[in-house]
């Protein structure tokens, strides 16, 4: 299994960074192969040109193309998804996340926002053909704090909802679907025996 995690922050570090770091964490256990966007990273002038041709453009849409799975983490602001992350999206194909699963995070001042996730984030992430979108997870300030070190914490009641955020993405992606279930492996034509 890939995933993809897409930093929507335009902090280097941030909240939503570390709701990253720890689906990172969990995901390389399971055994995951684990690859980064940071959209603050791409080139700003493309972004906002909507330049397809830019390489760092074509970097990231060809990083989403390879996953299977994308993780996408962003702040909340004025009840919305960041602008960097808007900007991204919409440079991405129609079919970019066709048969893909998707988990949202999101952080924010207050639980007041909690609906950006359902309201803002989810039919963009619909609208680009998602197989599959996780229940999302919103973390306030207070449920990721910045120790003395500088570092952000993830206090326990959202570690929880990431274990079984990750253990679901696991399984959803591993699971063969429908038609595959039923499929036999083919049987080679030398090892066909009728009997008349």
């Amino acid at each position: 299994m890939s995933a993809l995690l897409i930093a929507g922050s335009p902090s280097e570090r941030s909240r939503s960074a570390a709701l990253l770091d720890a689906v990172a964490q969990r995901l390389s256990v399971r055994g995951a192969l684990v690859d980064r966007i940071h959209i603050r990273d791409l080139s700003p002038q493309a972004l906002l040109l909507a330049d397809f041709g830019h390489p760092t453009v074509v970097h990231a849409i060809d990083q989403v193309a390879d996953a299977s799975v994308l993780v996408v983490a962003t702040p909340v602001y004025k009840a919305a998804y960041s602008g960097v992350l808007k900007v991204f999206l919409d440079l991405l194909p129609q079919t970019a996340l066709k048969g893909k699963v998707v988990l949202p995070l999101a952080t924010g001042g207050s639980p007041h926002h909690m609906l950006a996730l359902d309201y803002a984030l989810r039919p963009v992430l619909q609208s680009l053909g998602a197989k599959s979108i996780l229940p999302g997870i919103y973390a306030t300030d207070a449920q990721v704090t910045l120790t003395p070190e500088g570092r952000y914490h993830v206090q326990a009641d959202i570690a929880a909802r990431l274990d079984d955020a990750v253990n679901v993405l696991v399984t959803e992606t591993l699971r063969p679907s429908p038609a595959q279930a039923t499929r036999f492996a083919p049987v080679p034509f030398s090892q066909v025996r009728c009997s008349v």
